[in-house]
């Protein structure tokens, strides 16, 4: 029979456990306003990641058990009190030191869980050693969440400081692996280390770092940092910092085909420059048909302000190439304080060229969104409104075709999530540009007034289907119909797109991104 005593000491097994998760930002490539179902599956995608695990939920109804075991409340003024556990378990009151075999669980009431099949120590020193595996979890508030297991433990928990060797495990959504980590009162420190997102047991993707450390402010520090795609180095860096918990982009290549471009491959490298506010990027793309496009841009960015000089080719949806040389962007966007709206300000200015037209371009905007409202039934409605002033001066024709549209844009979509498979949307929007008024048909349609509406269902756990059409509600017709498939591949996703209107098939191949 398992013996059970709880000590009025501390036994803070101080390591970071389970952070927050990010979320997996799949994105469509649509102009038909599926957008919105991005941000829903994304939303639940999050949703999951963030859900307590069956074992986590278990530490915090055995935390509550033994709460009720203690003789009196837990004082400020006092160590939190721990629970051990084992089958063959000795404790002597007056050494404090302790030995317990067999299924041995401590728990620290703060909410942590060391868990072995046989562990030492004394009360007195406040320490832990473990020289087989160790399993160790944390789920405390205000504090990143962290699931470990290792060999060759000592942790003293009353310095919170310690040691593990050959150690795996997950923070967050981050699957990480380390030759020996370090465990300190705020933060972890992993040598010879790698996180990803992928639970293969050999990743398909990793990122490697010789020293890594984790923060309770969920931010991870890397340095001498690789990027792995199997066995194979697919770029590098001096350091890396992420936040966890907030969305950003792969760092692995994006590769797809459409009939416009063939095969591609892209792929973005950043440069930190002097400090974190400058930075350089080189985003390369290769294509089957036309070869090398590739831009590099330097951004300066500093709280709400961002400024960004950008050389090369662009893109837009619809595959129309621009050559920007160079351009230059400043922006400034802020939320209201207390308030569920954000404004925006921007002024780009350049030298445009695009199918044999060449222009100074420069564009003004002032812009204003409301936060995401949630209505009643899993309703969500999206409001947003801009001014913008657009002027082109063609430089190959002088005083020839030059254009200014100034003017009004406006957009509300409605969505509807009736439950976890599926989900709807409408959407109506105003766009005072068009390639009618415009000297380039770059990022606009041959209309201003568009309505879209779409679905997606989830038909497996693997497979998700999405519709999307586009009207033109001047004309009454339908101007765009897209119907996409995403494929789960565990570690990445296979995006399937057929354009019906436009008779054309793309296919994207997207990792799990950070």
């Amino acid at each position: 029979m398992k013996k059970k005593i709880i000590l009025a000491a501390v036994c803070a097994l101080g390591l970071v456990s389970e952070i927050p998760q990010v979320h997996a930002a799949y994105e469509s490539k649509s102009d038909t306003g599926t957008e919105i179902l991005d941000y829903i599956e994304n939303r639940r995608r999050e949703e999951r990641a963030n859900a307590l695990t069956d074992d986590q939920k278990q530490l915090l109804a055995d935390i509550e058990e033994a709460k009720q075991r203690l003789p009196h409340e837990i004082r400020e003024d006092e160590p939190i009190p721990a629970a051990f556990e084992g089958d063959d378990l000795t404790f002597n009151a007056v050494t404090g030191e302790f030995s317990a075999k067999g299924k041995v669980d401590i728990i620290q009431l703060e909410g942590y869980r060391f868990q072995s099949m046989a562990a030492s120590g004394n009360t007195q020193t406040q320490e832990v050693r473990v020289r087989g595996k160790a399993h160790m979890m944390q789920l405390i508030e205000n504090a990143p969440r962290v699931t470990l297991d290792g060999y060759n433990t000592v942790y003293n928990y009353g310095t919170k400081t310690g040691t593990m060797e050959r150690v795996r495990g997950k923070t967050g959504e981050y699957y990480i692996s380390g030759k020996r980590f370090e465990f300190y009162p705020d933060h972890i420190v992993a040598y010879d280390a790698y996180q990803t997102k992928c639970g293969a047991k050999h990743p398909d993707y990793r990122v490697s770092a010789k020293r890594m450390e984790i923060w309770p402010e969920q931010i991870i520090r890397m340095y001498e940092v690789k990027f792995w795609i199997g066995d194979m180095v697919v770029g590098s860096r001096g350091y890396e910092e992420r936040r966890i918990g907030s969305s950003g982009t792969s760092y692995f290549p994006r590769v797809g085909y459409s009939r416009d471009t063939g095969v591609y491959v892209e792929d973005t490298f950043e440069f930190p420059i002097f400090n974190d506010h400058f930075k350089a990027y080189i985003n390369a793309h290769i294509d089957s048909k036309e070869g090398i496009h590739s831009n590099t841009e330097l951004l300066y960015r500093n709280r709400n302000f961002s400024a960004r000089t950008l050389y090369g080719y662009y893109y837009d949806k619809d595959n129309v190439w621009m050559k920007k040389e160079p351009s230059f962007i400043a922006q400034y966007l802020r939320h209201f304080d207390g308030l569920p709206l954000s404004y925006g300000l921007k002024y780009e200015v350049g030298d445009w060229s695009s199918k044999n037209v060449s222009s100074i371009h420069q564009e003004s905007s002032i812009s204003l969104s409301h936060d995401p409202i949630t209505l009643w039934n899993r309703y969500y409605l999206f409001l947003g409104t801009s001014y913008k002033i657009t002027k082109d001066t063609r430089v190959n024709a002088p005083g020839i075709g030059n254009t200014t549209v100034k003017g009004l844009n406006y957009a509300a979509t409605l969505a509807r999530e009736f439950n976890d498979r599926f989900a709807m949307y409408a959407s109506y929007q105003y766009t005072k540009n068009n390639s009618q008024n415009s000297l380039y048909d770059f990022e606009t349609d041959s209309y201003s007034e568009k309505f879209s509406t779409g679905f997606s269902y989830q038909l497996t756990d693997k497979d998700r289907i999405v519709i999307g059409l586009k009207f033109n509600t001047a004309s009454g017709t339908l101007a765009d119909a897209d119907y996409y498939w995403y494929r789960d591949l565990h570690c990445s996703t296979a995006v399937l797109r057929w354009r019906q209107k436009r008779h054309k098939f793309e296919i994207q191949w997207q990792f799990t991104p950070w």
